[in-house]
């Protein structure tokens, strides 16, 4: 007599095994408007204009938070992990924290 083994079903919540493209980032905002104020720059920061393009949430330093362009999106990574090769871009971290590429390593990007 022989077992018959049945899977379990994948969680429901399940994240992909890797994400290295913006289709796959959870929390991107339809209708942004490049320019216009935003209010949060640390989680789930980004958003897509009616033409398509990628924005962020940021705020330079003495002014209210606004849409810009954003560095390409390599999709969810993890803080304070490898990035050689992807300097200048961002990612976004399973919590939704911005991360940015910074000298081989993804650090927080709202600092």
């Amino acid at each position: 007599m022989s077992a018959v083994l049945t899977p379990y079903p994948a969680p429901a919540n399940a994240q992909p095994d890797i994400c290295s493209e913006p289709s796959c980032v959870p929390g991107i905002a339809g209708g942004a408007v490049l320019g216009a104020p935003c209010s949060n720059t640390t989680h789930f920061v980004f958003g897509t204009t009616s033409w398509g393009r990628l924005v962020f949430c940021g705020s330079p330093r003495r002014y209210e938070p606004r849409y810009f362009r954003s560095p390409p999106l390599k999709g969810i990574r993890q803080e304070n992990t490898t990035c050689t090769g992807s300097e200048s871009t961002v990612a976004q971290a399973p919590d939704g924290l911005l991360l940015s590429c910074v000298a081989g390593r993804w650090v927080r990007g709202d600092t």
